[in-house]
């Protein structure tokens, strides 16, 4: 994402779609690798790490999983 698209609610409306997708495919759970320095970011989205820290594209990263809850109808 550029400079200038963070802080503008870019990044949650993606992974929003993506839940809503996952959703759509009736998967429960959405999981992902983040880079440390993002964890923050996917914790306010509701996302929690698991598991230890691992190198990827030689930056650290962990896994995190969101579980999603069935939407209202």
């Amino acid at each position: 994402m550029t400079r200038d698209a963070r802080g503008r609610g870019v990044g949650a409306a993606l992974v929003r779609a993506i839940e809503q997708a996952a959703r759509d495919l009736g998967l429960t759970a959405v999981d992902l690798h983040a880079q440390t320095h993002a964890l923050g970011f996917y914790e306010r989205l509701g996302y929690v790490a698991y598991g230890p820290e691992f190198p990827d594209a030689g930056m650290p990263h962990r896994a995190m999983r969101r579980v999603l809850e069935p939407e209202a109808r």
